[in-house]
């Protein structure tokens, strides 16, 4: 990664003037680089003015219309939520829509700096971190409900509404460990400023010298908000994959390829982020950067990273709801109530189908 972005480095060297020293706001990550005081990072700057803003907008505008649409449907559907997974979907829409609202105030401190205020640079931290925790509990819930509506099809008819009773309760859970888990946000996160007077939001320790306690929290995150959920779904997707091979009659390779898609953008969009926060614990723990080219070319690459995890927030909708045949349906029933077609066969009146996640009918859990 590093030699990847070493050259993306040196061109910018060329178009940047380096004669400056700068901090490099975290942008929330609340990472501190190597020798803030003697590298100079008005490059990585300059990189995410140009870089974070554009692509930022683009997750936003995606973003809010994928997740807007899930409420849309679950707002003229009300008898939707009546499985776990239904009760998961519309948590989920709400967390990425939480975390989106952030996004435009990364992209003005990407741009002009931090101008905010210390406040609103810890709520919006905090927040962060809440729909990024909430977000992968809520994704690994969603992979339960699915191993128990396949796996164990006798059990999950036969606890249909209990389960149904239990997902408010798992919802709420999650929303309180998530605000639990984003507690250094609010203790930590400030709005600083360097010596050149740009301000900006950031993580300011209390023990900055061992970086004990940057570690523990950037450890918290790698292992609540990735490891775990990454491992629960590889399992649970893991045995449906083999309940799905031995299922007869059952279109089993569009199952397939949804489950593929699933897994592969969740690890695709995840795993380099967090590779890099794994990076800079060992960078805290031992120093293990100690050139300055190399520090600036580790901000760049953990920048690049971290708004591909981001993306994750536009394409959820995409991928665990409307690729599902109810969703599907249900836009076209909304698309013929609102006199867009003359058509009446999917009146808004007619009788509602099984849920993509119906309990009672695992043939449509995967369905597309």
């Amino acid at each position: 990664m590093i030699n990847m972005t070493d050259t993306l480095a040196t061109w910018l060297s060329t178009v940047t003037p380096t004669d400056e020293l700068e901090t490099n706001s975290g942008s929330g990550s609340g990472y501190e680089d190597y020798d803030d005081t003697m590298c100079d990072k008005s490059m990585v700057r300059r990189f995410r003015t140009f870089y974070e803003p554009p692509l930022y907008l683009l997750i936003v505008v995606l973003g809010f219309a994928g997740n807007l649409l899930v409420l849309w449907i679950y707002k003229h559907f009300k008898n939707r939520l009546k499985t776990m997974t239904d009760v998961y979907l519309l948590n989920l829409a709400l967390a990425d829509l939480f975390f989106l609202c952030t996004l435009p105030l990364w992209a003005v401190d990407a741009m002009k700096g931090w101008y905010f205020g210390t406040f609103l640079c810890k709520t919006t931290s905090a927040l962060y971190k809440i729909n990024l925790f909430s977000s992968m509990f809520l994704l690994t819930c969603i992979s339960v409900d699915r191993y128990i509506s396949i796996v164990e099809t006798t059990k999950a008819q036969n606890s249909k509404e209990l389960r149904l009773a239990w997902s408010k309760v798992v919802c709420l859970g999650v929303w309180l460990l998530s605000i639990i888990l984003s507690i250094p946000e609010f203790l930590f996160a400030r709005s600083k400023e360097d010596a050149e007077g740009n301000r900006y939001c950031t993580m300011v320790y209390w023990d900055n010298e061992n970086n004990k306690t940057k570690i523990l929290v950037l450890a918290l995150q790698i292992c609540m908000g990735f490891c775990i959920p990454l491992v629960i779904m590889i399992y649970c997707y893991s045995v449906i994959i083999k309940t799905l091979l031995k299922a007869k009659n059952f279109e089993k390779h569009k199952a397939l390829r949804v489950i593929l898609a699933v897994v592969t953008v969740f690890i695709l969009s995840q795993l380099p982020y967090n590779s890099m926060l794994v990076v800079e614990v060992t960078q805290a723990a031992n120093t293990t950067i100690t050139n300055c080219a190399e520090a600036q070319s580790f901000d760049i690459a953990t920048q690049v990273m971290k708004s591909i995890a981001y993306m994750h927030s536009c394409l959820n909708p995409f991928l665990y709801a409307f690729i599902g045949v109810r969703f599907r349906k249900d836009l076209k029933r909304l698309y013929k109530k609102y006199g867009c077609t003359t058509s009446q066969s999917g009146k808004y009146g007619a009788p509602p189908r099984p849920s993509i996640m119906s309990d009672t009918d695992s043939t449509m859990a995967f369905s597309l």
